[in-house]
C-alpha cells in the first residue's frame, strides 16, 4: 500500500491506515518503535511487559501444611536501631513552643493553613 508523506511541524509524519492500525492494536497514544535497516523503515508496536497478577488464595495453596516458613529477613532502611539520642539542645521545649506560638500570633502572623 502507498501513503503519502506529510509536513508535520518541523517533521515529516506518514498516516497510517485505520486496518493496519487496528491489525496492530494501535490507538491514539500507542507507543511504536522506528527502525532504520538500511533505506527501509520498519516500524512495530511497543508491547509493555506483563506484570504478573497474584491471588491470595492461589499463593496460601502453595503452602503445605506442617512446612517451615522461610527465615525472618529484615530488609529495613536502617542497619540497627534509631539512635536514642538527646535532642533537647536542639528542639524547643514545650513551653518555649507554646510561648513562640502565642508571640507570633500576637505579631499576626498566626498559625499557617494550607
Amino acid at each position: 500500500m502507498k501513503v503519502k508523506i506529510a509536513k508535520w511541524g518541523n517533521s515529516l509524519a506518514v498516516r497510517l491506515p485505520k486496518a493496519y492500525a487496528s491489525d496492530l492494536g494501535l490507538t491514539n497514544g500507542s507507543e511504536v518503535e522506528l527502525e532504520r535497516k538500511g533505506k527501509q523503515l520498519a516500524l512495530r508496536p511497543v508491547v509493555p511487559p506483563e506484570i504478573p497478577q497474584y491471588r491470595l488464595e492461589d499463593l496460601l495453596a502453595q503452602i503445605k501444611p506442617g512446612q517451615k516458613p522461610p527465615p525472618f529477613e529484615d530488609w529495613g532502611i536502617v542497619e540497627k536501631e534509631w539512635p536514642a539520642e538527646d535532642w533537647s539542645d536542639i528542639a524547643p521545649s514545650d513551653e518555649e513552643w507554646e510561648a513562640w506560638k502565642k508571640e507570633s500570633e500576637a505579631k499576626g502572623a498566626g498559625p499557617q493553613r494550607r
